[in-house]
Formats: structure tokens, sequence, C-alpha cells
């Protein structure tokens, strides 16, 4: 199913659909303020286990997506200096490394204590995540042979893996840059990738 959503005023008829969909167990692909993505909730483990499965050698970490600062610190330890960090580029294109608290499941974290934290500039994630009442598991759509315009135009992305997911949103072309990955865990922060965001 590909269903339109626009940023700029997401619609709630719409938002409640993609909802119903993740409650269900279901995984959905939707935009992000850099390239589309892979979601399903984090209280899903059969949909965490899935989304695995489907990434196969490439599932490597997940990241979660929340919708607000105050969600952050009760899956991850935030001290003040990484808090300072997150207030300046979040919401961003950004994902930061955090030791993950006990709250984030052992499916979405995979043997690993960190989990990387995305709150993305576009609405949409945000506005799914409030509707959802819990951050969302994600990961990038990347396609296997690279080819650009997989990852951006959601006709092409429903068109690849319409058959896999439960719903693909429609909100707009995509970018091809992904995040910009930071980690907060030692003591400086550590840019991992360099992408769409210029750390403040």
């Amino acid at each position: 199913m590909l269903t339109k959503i626009y940023a700029e005023n997401p619609s709630e008829r719409e938002l409640q659909k993609v909802v119903e969909v993740l409650r269900n167990d279901g995984i959905i692909i939707y935009p992000t303020d850099s390239v589309y993505a892979f979601g399903c909730s984090l209280r899903s483990p059969k949909a965490i286990e899935r989304l695995r499965r489907m990434k196969g050698k490439d599932a490597g970490a997940f990241a979660v997506v929340f919708g607000e600062l105050a969600q952050v610190a009760e899956y991850c330890r935030v001290d003040n200096a990484a808090f300072r960090i997150l207030k300046r580029n979040l919401p961003g294109p950004f994902t930061f490394v955090l030791p993950a608290s006990s709250r984030v499941p052992d499916k979405a974290l995979e043997k690993r204590r960190t989990i990387g934290i995305r709150i993305p500039g576009n609405a949409i994630p945000r506005a799914i995540v409030a509707a959802l009442g819990c951050p969302m598991v994600t990961t990038s759509v990347k396609d296997d042979d690279q080819v650009v315009e997989y990852t951006t135009d959601p006709e092409l992305i429903h068109e690849r893996y319409g058959r896999d997911v439960s719903l693909v949103i429609d909100g707009g072309i995509g970018d091809n840059v992904p995040t910009t990955v930071v980690d907060l865990t030692g003591e400086e922060p550590e840019i991992l990738r360099e992408g769409r965001g210029e750390l403040q």
C-alpha cells in the first residue's frame, strides 16, 4: 500500500492508518530528512525480527527514531555534555550513538549496549512516533546495486519493496545523502560518518 502524507501538515487520518500497521507488527517505509527508511514499532519484537531477516547481511546496527528529546532520556543514558550536543543539533539529519538503557529491547540491540538515535527534521516520522506512543526501530533503504533512484523516489521504492512491507509513505522525493553519525559514548564526540548534518 502506498499512502501520501505531507510533511507540512501530516493528516491525522493517514497517521492513524500508519499507527495501526505498526501496532499490528507491520513494517513501513517512510521519509526522513535524509534517505527513506524502514521502520517498525520498538514494542514489536516480531517486526524487529522480520526487519533483521529482510536486511540479511546488511542488518548491522538499527537506530531508534524518537519524536522529541524528552523521550531519548527514557531509553538512553544521556549526560549533560551529550544532552547539550543533542539539543543543538536535533531535530536534524544526525544519528547519535549513546549507551542504551534497559528499556531498549535486546532484539533491537543485537548484543550491543549502544544505540543510534534519530530525531529527523522531517515532521512525518516525528508525527508517527507521537501518534504511536513509542519510538520506531529504523534502518535506511539502501538498494543492492546502489541505484540512487530507488532510495529517493517513493513510487520506485514501493515497486521494489511493496511486497515486503505493509505500507510505503509517499512524502515526496527523498534525499540520497545519509545522516551524519556521531558517537557520544567517549570523552569527546567522534564523527563516525560524514553525512548531511554539520555538527554544531
